[in-house]
């Protein structure tokens, strides 16, 4: 009888400690999401799947990071008046304000941009501008491979240091362990000085796969600043036949620079505690008009998408999206729809196939609904374009880190540019334009029909906010 009852009490132990770890779970998802459906969907999980739902909320569904508050309203006064009387003739005072009110930074005219198309133009540039590095270098990125393309960044680096550079890299916890072996300890032998973004780790517990910090940001003395959608490795680079993808990258020069240093600043006091000097303003140097816009999921939760939902409002004739990802939050499928409905031409390219199957299954479920509201769809063959750019009327445009999905849009840490600038944005548009070319639209023809894959693409795009 002793066996028996010790049976029942340990099962009467696990019974409870489901109920209250559910429970627990269940209430602090009600407590804490933003969105009612994501709220809802985690607490059936945690009440459905005894313990493996809690541990599933444990490292998908917990925002870990909490970071200083915005800057000064002050700062915001000057850029909406510097901004609104910059902008309003070229049709986008609306859209300027947006920008002032959400991100509280200003403006800042005189800046050159230049696109960087893939790692064979950009990589070169970049460990160039390393080398002739005079005070300070500061690096951070989702994914830094340890092959020779990551060893040649380590090089340029460690030379760096020893010519009496400050160089600081930072490098995801999570986006370290794509390569092996990992880049971190590498980097710390070669004497520069590295932190790991929210880093995997057991005691204290820390397992989140969410809230990654996916920017990509290289800045030499403040002077001179690199941002897209580029890692470093050499998935980047390859040629002919064995390209494994595309991508843009972008050099930044002007006043804007200074915003992107803020941003790593504050970046690396998270990861490091140490805090950099303030940036300089550096001297215009070119036509653009610009602004640094972040997003996570912490005081910058849904600042992206609410710019992007702005920017399809404004839109008078033409919106172009690239993105390898297409995931879109139900708010950016309706304004996408809208604007095709009022005469917009909306075009978003996509990969044929990108390196994530699932991704694409679930994309596919979406585009029916699109086609039949009017929006254009291009499907490029491959290699797979990893790029991302997004532009309205040919004359503003966002370049940076973001992808149009809920991870992006939401869940990771994100950084954009918005460029104002007829010429630079009419140059992207054209490239886009080049590849839609060589992508016929699709139509509800060119989808599969068959049953089983519109079962496995519908699957996927069920669980599409967790992607």
């Amino acid at each position: 009888m002793s066996g028996l009852h010790a049976q029942n009490l340990s099962g009467w132990i696990l019974l409870l400690a489901y109920i209250a770890t559910a429970a627990a779970s269940a209430l602090h998802a009600l407590l804490t999401k933003p969105d009612p459906r994501s709220a809802l969907s985690w607490m059936a999980v945690c009440g459905f799947f005894p313990f493996g739902g809690a541990l599933l909320y444990w490292l998908f569904g917990i925002n870990r990071v909490r970071r200083r508050g915005e800057s000064s309203p002050s700062a915001w006064v000057a850029s909406t008046v510097g901004g609104e009387l910059a902008m309003r003739s070229a049709g986008f005072a609306a859209q300027v304000r947006v920008g002032d009110t959400l991100t509280h930074r200003p403006l800042r005219s005189g800046n050159a941009v230049e696109p960087l198309y893939n790692g064979e133009l950009a990589f070169p540039r970049m460990l160039e501008a390393i080398s002739a590095a005079k005070s300070t270098v500061y690096l951070a990125t989702y994914i830094f491979q340890s092959d020779p393309v990551g060893l040649a960044f380590v090089s340029a680096l460690a030379a760096a240091v020893r010519r009496g550079v400050r160089v600081r890299v930072l490098v995801d916890g999570i986006g370290e362990w794509y390569s092996w072996p990992h880049i971190v300890p590498i980097l710390r032998r070669s004497g520069v000085r590295t932190e790991r973004f929210l880093p995997p780790r057991l005691l204290p517990p820390n397992l989140s796969l969410n809230c990654r910090n996916h920017r990509k940001i290289l800045l030499i003395d403040g002077e001179v600043g690199f941002i897209g959608g580029m890692n470093l490795g050499g998935r980047e680079v390859g040629g002919g036949t064995g390209r494994r993808m595309t991508d843009i990258h972008f050099e930044l020069r002007g006043p804007v620079v200074a915003q992107l240093s803020d941003v790593f600043a504050d970046d690396w006091r998270f990861a490091s505690a140490e805090d950099l000097s303030a940036a300089l303003l550096p001297h215009a140097t070119g036509a653009s008009t610009c602004r640094v816009i972040t997003g996570g999921p912490d005081q910058d939760v849904d600042k992206l998408l609410l710019i992007l939902l702005s920017a399809l409002a404004s839109a008078t004739r033409r919106v172009q999206i690239m993105t390898p990802y297409f995931i879109p939050p139900l708010e950016l499928v309706a304004a996408l729809e809208a604007a095709a409905l009022r005469g917009i031409d909306v075009s978003i390219v996509l990969p044929r196939r990108s390196n994530l199957r699932y991704i694409d299954w679930a994309t596919l479920h979406w585009i029916p609904s699109l086609l039949a509201r009017g929006v254009h769809v291009h499907f490029q063959e491959p290699p797979f374009s990893h790029a991302k750019l997004f532009v309205v009327d040919g004359e503003y445009a966002h370049i940076g880190s973001v992808n149009v999905d809920t991870r992006s849009l939401r869940l990771n840490f994100e950084i954009a540019v918005e460029v104002y600038d007829p010429v630079f944005c009419a140059a992207l548009s054209d490239f886009i334009t080049e590849r839609e070319r060589s992508a016929p639209s699709a139509t509800g023809k060119t989808l599969s029909a068959k049953l089983l894959p519109r079962i496995r693409n519908a699957l996927c795009w069920l669980v599409s906010p967790y992607l």
